[in-house]
């Protein structure tokens, strides 16, 4: 089994419904996210993925939620903005384009600070 991992960046403000404290406040973080997928074989180019490809597929979600007030942004509308949901939020829309019998998103890890993140795989 191959496994690989791509690191990247967003920012985007949010606030928590159904919550006491602070976070139930307008405020914003500087996320960072960490993709792994898994592979049982190597392609033709004995590559399990190009990361070229894995970073254009990550960008396309970013690029969603980059900038944005989550909590107006679909599935956020309606979804709690925590960083459970935008775990599983990346994962999924990954899942779609990177999916592939072979290559499968194994994880998704979302920093929404230096010591507090949430993952989401299955």
């Amino acid at each position: 089994m191959y496994e690989l991992r791509i690191e990247t960046n967003f920012s985007a403000a949010h606030n928590l419904r159904n919550y006491e404290g602070a976070c139930e406040r307008l405020h914003g973080h500087n996320w960072h996210v960490e993709v792994n997928v898994t592979a049982e074989k190597l392609n033709e180019t004995e590559m399990a993925l190009d990361f070229k490809v894995m970073k254009k597929e990550t960008n396309k979600v970013i690029d969603r939620l980059d900038h944005y007030y989550l909590n107006e942004k679909e599935p956020f509308d309606v979804l709690n903005t925590t960083a459970e949901n935008i775990a599983k939020y990346i994962y999924d829309e990954l899942a779609k384009n990177l999916n592939d019998g072979n290559v499968k998103v194994s994880k998704i890890r979302v920093w929404e600070s230096e010591k507090a993140a949430a993952s989401y795989y299955e």
